[in-house]
Protein backbone atom coordinates (compact mmCIF):
# COMPACT_ATOMS: atom_id res chain seq x y z
CA UNK A 1 0.00 0.00 0.00
CA UNK A 2 1.88 3.00 -1.42
CA UNK A 3 1.45 6.47 1.54
CA UNK A 4 1.76 9.68 0.08
CA UNK A 5 1.38 12.78 2.48
CA UNK A 6 0.49 16.36 0.86
CA UNK A 7 1.20 19.81 3.33
CA UNK A 8 -0.26 23.32 2.44
CA UNK A 9 1.99 25.68 3.03
CA UNK A 10 1.11 26.14 6.26
CA UNK A 11 2.35 23.29 8.01
CA UNK A 12 6.53 22.55 7.29
CA UNK A 13 6.39 19.01 5.71
CA UNK A 14 9.64 16.43 6.94
CA UNK A 15 10.86 13.02 7.24
CA UNK A 16 9.68 13.36 10.87
CA UNK A 17 5.77 13.99 10.03
CA UNK A 18 5.88 11.49 6.88
CA UNK A 19 6.76 8.94 9.15
CA UNK A 20 4.61 9.88 11.88
CA UNK A 21 1.48 10.15 9.30
CA UNK A 22 2.21 7.10 7.18
CA UNK A 23 2.41 4.68 10.51
CA UNK A 24 -1.00 5.87 11.85
CA UNK A 25 -2.06 4.95 8.39
CA UNK A 26 -0.61 2.35 7.94
CA UNK A 27 -1.05 0.76 11.41
CA UNK A 28 -4.94 2.15 11.20
CA UNK A 29 -5.49 0.59 7.49
CA UNK A 30 -3.12 -2.59 8.27
CA UNK A 31 -5.78 -5.04 7.85
CA UNK A 32 -7.25 -4.38 4.37
CA UNK A 33 -3.77 -4.34 2.59
CA UNK A 34 -4.81 -6.42 0.29
CA UNK A 35 -7.84 -3.98 -0.69
CA UNK A 36 -6.51 -0.76 -0.56
CA UNK A 37 -3.55 -0.09 -3.56
CA UNK A 38 -2.93 3.55 -2.66
CA UNK A 39 -3.22 6.05 0.25
CA UNK A 40 -3.31 10.05 -0.18
CA UNK A 41 -2.97 12.28 2.83
CA UNK A 42 -3.68 16.10 2.86
CA UNK A 43 -2.90 18.11 5.31
CA UNK A 44 -3.91 21.59 5.98
CA UNK A 45 -3.99 23.99 8.86
CA UNK A 46 -6.26 27.73 9.03
CA UNK A 47 -6.02 30.31 11.08
CA UNK A 48 -9.19 31.72 12.38
CA UNK A 49 -9.20 35.38 13.14
CA UNK A 50 -7.54 35.34 16.95
CA UNK A 51 -8.79 31.57 17.45
CA UNK A 52 -6.61 28.83 17.83
CA UNK A 53 -5.45 27.43 13.81
CA UNK A 54 -7.53 23.90 12.87
CA UNK A 55 -5.59 21.05 11.52
CA UNK A 56 -7.52 19.12 8.87
CA UNK A 57 -6.76 15.95 7.54
CA UNK A 58 -8.21 14.46 4.54
CA UNK A 59 -7.41 10.76 3.57
CA UNK A 60 -8.28 9.46 0.65
CA UNK A 61 -8.38 5.78 -0.35
CA UNK A 62 -8.27 3.48 -3.65
CA UNK A 63 -9.29 0.02 -3.49
CA UNK A 64 -8.89 -2.17 -5.97
CA UNK A 65 -12.18 -2.69 -8.06
CA UNK A 66 -14.03 0.42 -6.64
CA UNK A 67 -14.01 4.24 -6.21
CA UNK A 68 -11.75 6.20 -4.05
CA UNK A 69 -13.37 6.53 -0.72
CA UNK A 70 -12.21 10.06 1.80
CA UNK A 71 -12.59 11.11 5.32
CA UNK A 72 -12.04 14.40 6.84
CA UNK A 73 -11.15 15.26 10.79
CA UNK A 74 -10.45 18.48 12.16
CA UNK A 75 -8.57 19.47 15.20
CA UNK A 76 -6.70 21.16 16.88
CA UNK A 77 -3.59 18.59 16.75
CA UNK A 78 -2.01 17.30 13.32
CA UNK A 79 -2.00 14.30 15.57
CA UNK A 80 -5.42 14.13 16.56
CA UNK A 81 -6.79 14.84 12.90
CA UNK A 82 -4.71 12.52 11.72
CA UNK A 83 -6.29 9.98 13.97
CA UNK A 84 -9.73 11.07 13.44
CA UNK A 85 -9.58 10.70 9.87
CA UNK A 86 -7.99 7.41 9.97
CA UNK A 87 -10.84 6.67 12.09
CA UNK A 88 -13.46 7.54 10.07
CA UNK A 89 -12.06 6.09 6.66
CA UNK A 90 -11.67 2.80 8.49
CA UNK A 91 -15.60 2.93 9.48
CA UNK A 92 -16.20 4.10 6.03
CA UNK A 93 -14.19 1.05 3.93
CA UNK A 94 -15.93 -0.97 6.27
CA UNK A 95 -19.33 -0.23 5.38
CA UNK A 96 -18.33 -0.08 1.68
CA UNK A 97 -16.61 -3.49 1.76
CA UNK A 98 -18.97 -5.35 3.70
CA UNK A 99 -21.50 -3.96 1.57
CA UNK A 100 -19.81 -5.49 -1.07
CA UNK A 101 -19.40 -8.87 0.43
CA UNK A 102 -23.12 -8.95 1.25
CA UNK A 103 -24.14 -8.01 -2.24
CA UNK A 104 -21.59 -11.53 -3.24
CA UNK A 105 -23.42 -12.99 -0.66
CA UNK A 106 -26.72 -12.67 -1.58
CA UNK A 107 -25.91 -13.08 -5.23
CA UNK A 108 -24.51 -16.56 -4.78
CA UNK A 109 -27.30 -17.64 -2.69
CA UNK A 110 -29.19 -17.74 -5.71
CA UNK A 111 -26.53 -19.70 -7.72
CA UNK A 112 -26.25 -22.22 -5.15
CA UNK A 113 -28.43 -25.16 -5.68
CA UNK A 114 -30.10 -26.87 -3.59
CA UNK A 115 -28.65 -29.95 -1.81
CA UNK A 116 -31.58 -31.41 -0.59
CA UNK A 117 -32.35 -33.13 -4.12
CA UNK A 118 -35.27 -33.44 -6.07
CA UNK A 119 -39.14 -32.63 -4.06
CA UNK A 120 -41.40 -35.48 -4.13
Amino acid sequence: MQITINTDHNIEGGEALATHVSGIVAHALNYLRDHVTSVEVHLSESNKHGAQSEKTCVIEARLEHHQPLAATHHATSLHQSVEGAARKLMRLLDSALGRVHDQKTRSEAFLVPDSSGPES
